[in-house]
């Protein structure tokens, strides 16, 4: 009887583990398959998609494994940032003062650091792709992260008021640098480098302002200022295609290959606005149209009052400095007294344009290139206008970039001369950036020095002694309007909806 019970217990715990095995390895396979599935499903997601679920700190080697993650490099940084820290502090200092005197926006005299200082906390390098886009030159991109202690202290300074320090705190930088090296046969192998912000991802940058001893509402709109002031040196001067060119090693070294050069012209009809939505309580809106490509070669059309459907029909031609990065954008604004409130904006990708090809759309305005910040998502109207993109030989290119050095010089002349508040402002009729060929055409100074054809030119056609601006545009349209102050960014979104007619 015990036998026969032992062979029987022997049995059912053989068949029980065999159960068992059998379980755990079906248990098994079918996790790995179901790891295989989401594997596959990842492998799948774009960039996009992986900011979905990973928010916007997501590194870049996650959704892209070419980025490669660099721990020791990072190491080092930490060793090095109070060495790198202390240099880099005099040089950005030294290099960003001028640009924000430049792109100053009107209603603030003065914009300078009162105290500057990186802090302690380096950036943290999420991972780096190394390429060889081009020959005789390593490109390398540099997804930085820094979320640093930095101490910030801006000066500014109104109109009737006096100088408030404004601090910036919590700051934060999420950006991909682009470095690319231009090889040499001489020792250090290394002639120069050339340094710029993807504008893919977008860069971003992220603080609070906080009025130090004072208040932000001494000055009516600061943080907005300072906002389109930062947004618009990130976007007209460091983000790609534009870039910085520094020559390095002592060897003596042609860099104007790698500097950026106009590549066309885009000659702009603005037609006429549908239907666009009144910002006027009493009456109707006085809308004006301000182009650009650049931000710092803003023109604007002239203001048609008291009008939702204004015609403008006037022409202007800008400098195009990379037809596949580049966008035209567009900004509808109402004139008012004071600030001019912005009505909607639009923009337009230049790669979709065929050279010498003349082409008629219609764009429907945003009321931001940013959506996601804005609730009011209310029809804006369209504003139709009619493009024509000319490619540059290398003669043209060549008188379009000296004469893209003479339109910043006569915009410094404004300025001095009082009719801007900044060279950032958009003028008045400014016929274009480039004119026939490639030249600057009728531009005019306040007390009647003015640009005409290739070269500076003194001009008596009873220019306004008080200073004010007047230029012709080609169709023939003269305005006398002033630029009422208002600067905005550039955010490479999806345009307004554009569509031939």
């Amino acid at each position: 009887m015990g036998l026969v019970s032992g062979m029987v217990m022997g049995m059912v715990v053989g068949i029980a583990l065999m159960a068992g095995w059998k379980y755990m390895m079906g248990h098994r396979s079918r996790k790995r398959v179901a790891k295989a599935v989401d594997i596959k499903l990842l492998s799948c997601l774009n960039r996009d998609d992986m900011r979905k679920i990973c928010g916007e700190n997501c590194p870049e080697w996650i959704s892209f494994p070419v980025f490669e993650q660099v721990k020791w490099l990072n190491k080092q940084l930490n060793k090095l940032w109070p060495f790198v820290a202390q240099a880099a502090e005099a040089v950005i200092k030294e290099s960003v003062e001028p640009l924000l005197e430049e792109y100053r926006p009107t209603g603030i005299t003065s914009l300078k650091f009162s105290k500057f200082s990186l802090g302690t906390v380096a950036p943290k390098i999420e991972g780096i792709r190394v390429q060889n886009l081009k020959e005789g030159q390593i490109t390398m991109d540099i997804d930085l992260r820094w979320g640093g202690d930095p101490s910030i202290i801006l000066a500014v300074e109104a109109a009737l008021v006096a100088s408030i320090p404004i601090q910036l705190k919590d700051l934060k930088v999420f950006t991909v640098v682009r470095a690319i090296f231009q090889l040499a046969d001489e020792i250090p192998c290394i002639s120069a480098v050339v340094v710029a912000l993807l504008a893919e991802p977008k860069p971003r940058i992220d603080y609070t302002l906080k009025a130090v001893g004072g208040s932000l509402t001494a000055i009516p709109g600061i943080s907005d200022m300072i906002d389109d002031t930062v947004n618009t040196i990130v976007t007209d001067m460091l983000q790609w295609p534009h870039r910085i060119v520094v020559p390095i090693g002592g060897i003596p070294v042609d860099t104007s290959e790698l500097e950026l050069k106009p590549v066309g012209k885009l000659t702009v009809n603005v037609m006429r606005a549908n239907d666009l939505k009144n910002s006027e309580l009493i009456g109707k809106s006085d809308p004006y149209v301000v182009v650009y490509i650049r931000p710092l070669f803003r023109v604007k059309t002239k203001v048609v009052d008291n009008n939702l459907n204004p015609v403008w029909n006037q022409t202007f031609e800008l400098i195009v400095e990379d037809k596949e990065t580049q966008w035209l954008v567009l900004e509808v604004f109402d004139k008012d007294i004071g600030q001019d409130p912005r009505m909607g904006i639009a923009k337009l990708s230049l790669i979709e344009l065929e050279a010498e090809k003349s082409k008629e759309l219609e764009i429907r305005l945003l009321p931001s290139l940013d959506m996601l910040k804005i609730k009011d998502k209310k029809d804006r109207g369209t504003v139709t206008i009619q493009v024509l993109y000319h490619e540059f030989n290398k003669e043209e290119q060549l008188v379009a970039l000296e004469e893209e050095k003479m339109i910043l010089e006569a915009r410094k002349k404004l300025k001095e001369a009082g009719v801007i508040g900044s060279t950032m402002d958009a003028l008045d009729g400014a016929a274009s950036l480039v004119g026939s060929g490639a030249g600057l055409v009728g531009s005019g100074l306040g007390a009647g020095a003015g640009i005409v054809g290739s070269g500076f030119g003194a001009v008596t056609s009873g220019l306004s002694k008080a200073g004010k601006f007047m230029g012709r545009t080609i169709t023939g349209h003269s305005s006398q309007n002033r630029k009422s102050g208002t600067s905005t960014p550039v955010n490479p979104q999806e345009n307004g909806g554009a569509k031939p007619l």
